[in-house]
Parts: structure tokens; sequence; C-alpha cells
């Protein structure tokens, strides 16, 4: 498995977190990655062969080949059909809003194609471009060149709502909303319904998914942290609320997290 990150231009630095890459040669057995959510939004070319998304145990559909992931509060399985090469951007949680007129809201838990978000002729050149390109450096320049020029298009994201999302990434997702608004919660209710529209989560999810992440990130990188330390570390009450969220955000228990072949593609992401 190849799996590697590149920065954005300063220009997009703050909506853009990085531009990755996988690459994973096909073998004869194919196997299940469950995906954890970590609260952002992607967009991603698949330059190899498909991949399933499991909708129920035996159901699946095949993602689009461009296409952009929507915010995602449950973790789920995908499976490769064979060779895996894709290129992404990953999103912070209100950077995708920048970029789009429709509603963030409506891309949560699902794939939709990029060319149903921009003009069609558009995004189908576009990911022509993608794909004929010589390498990830040439197709970096094709995505920033889009999105320097769709910047200058669309709204901005709400100001309240890239103050919350900042403070809680630099609070590891520990500050309450009360918190952030300083108590004036005539706000609360404004927030909350700008959140859903521009993240596509409320600010109490992402609050959630952004202080599991940074656990888990401890976790994996971390060895020999024990469970109650991880805990206190992110304000969990004890270390038997810790597991439970835990269980809720990955689907397992922290002790089965690791070394788990299923969760070897959403380990490598956290790393």
């Amino acid at each position: 498995m190849d799996y590697q990150t590149f920065q954005p231009h300063p220009d997009l630095e703050s909506l853009i977190s990085c531009y990755w890459t996988l690459e994973v040669p096909k073998t004869e057995e194919t196997q299940r990655q469950r995906i954890i959510p970590d609260g952002t939004i992607e967009m991603a070319f698949i330059l190899g062969d498909d991949i399933k998304r499991y909708t129920s145990e035996e159901g699946f559909i095949i993602q689009p080949r461009a296409m952009v992931l929507g915010q995602t509060i449950d973790p789920f399985y995908i499976e490769p059909t064979g060779y895996v090469n894709t290129f992404a951007i990953r999103f912070y949680p209100y950077g995708f809003a920048n970029f789009v007129t429709a509603p963030i809201r409506t891309l949560a838990n699902k794939e939709t194609p990029i060319n149903t978000l921009f003009e069609e002729d558009i995004a189908d050149q576009l990911e022509q471009d993608i794909i004929q390109a010589t390498g990830t450096k040439q197709r970096i320049e094709i995505i920033e060149s889009f999105f320097l020029k769709k910047l200058s298009d669309q709204v901005r994201v709400n100001s309240i709502v890239k103050t919350t999302v900042e403070t809680l990434l630099g609070t590891k997702g520990g500050t309450s909303i009360s918190e952030i608004l300083k108590e004036d919660l005539s706000k609360r209710r404004q927030l909350e319904r700008m959140f859903v529209k521009q993240i596509g989560a409320s600010p109490k999810q992402l609050g959630k998914l952004i202080r599991l992440q940074s656990a888990l990130k401890m976790l994996l990188n971390e060895e020999g942290e024990s469970l109650t330390h991880i805990a206190y570390q992110h304000d969990y009450y004890d270390q038997a609320h810790f597991i439970k969220d835990f269980k809720a955000f990955t689907g397992v228990a922290p002790k089965d997290f690791l070394g788990n072949e299923n969760m070897a593609l959403s380990s490598a992401f956290y790393k």
C-alpha cells in the first residue's frame, strides 16, 4: 500500500487539508476495508479498477469514478475490484462549501458524481484532464486551477461556521458550542442551521468526530498508552465512555482496532 499526502497552494490551504494518492497492487483475493468518518468532505478520482461500497452485508454500489464523498457520520465498508489508484482532495469541514452552490447537507452520507455539482461539460473535462495527466504534480496543478477559478465565483462560507470549526479543530473537539458562542445562545439555532447547510453535520456531531479522531490518532501513534490515559486526555468522563464512543465511531472496540486487517486503510489515513 502506497499512501502519500501533498500540501495545497497557499491560496487554498485554509480550505483544503491536503491532496492524497493511494496505490494498492491487485491481489488474488480482495478484502473489505472499513472506512472511519473523519469529519471532512473529499473529492476523489478513481484511476484504477472500480471500488465497491457496501450498503448492507451483501448489497453494494460501484462508486462513481469522479465523485464527492459528503460528510459521513457512520463507518462503512469498501472493497477494491482490482488495482487501486486514487487521487483525492481532502477539504476542511467548511472548505467544500466555498466551491458549490448546492447545500452541503444534500451530499451527506453518500457519493455524488462531480458532474451533478458543477456544469456537466466542465466537470467531464476536468475528469478527463485528471485521467490523462502525467502524474500527481500535474493533477494537483489541474485541480488547483479549477478550484482557484471557482473561488471567485462562489459565496464564502458563513464566518461564524468557519470560526466554530476552527475552534473545534484547535481544541480537538473539547470546546462546547456554548463556550464558543460565549453564552450568546440566541445564535445557537442560527449556527446549527448554517452548520447542517454548509458542513453536512451538526456542531455537536462534528465536535464528537473531531474528539474521537484525536483519540484514535493517539491510540495509533503513541503505543503503550493506556485507554484510561487516552480517555482523560480527551475529556471523556471515564474509560467506559471512551470505549462506547469509539465503538460507535469505528464499529469495534479499541483493543480490536489495532492490527485489524479490515482497518489497514483507515489506520494509514489516521497515521
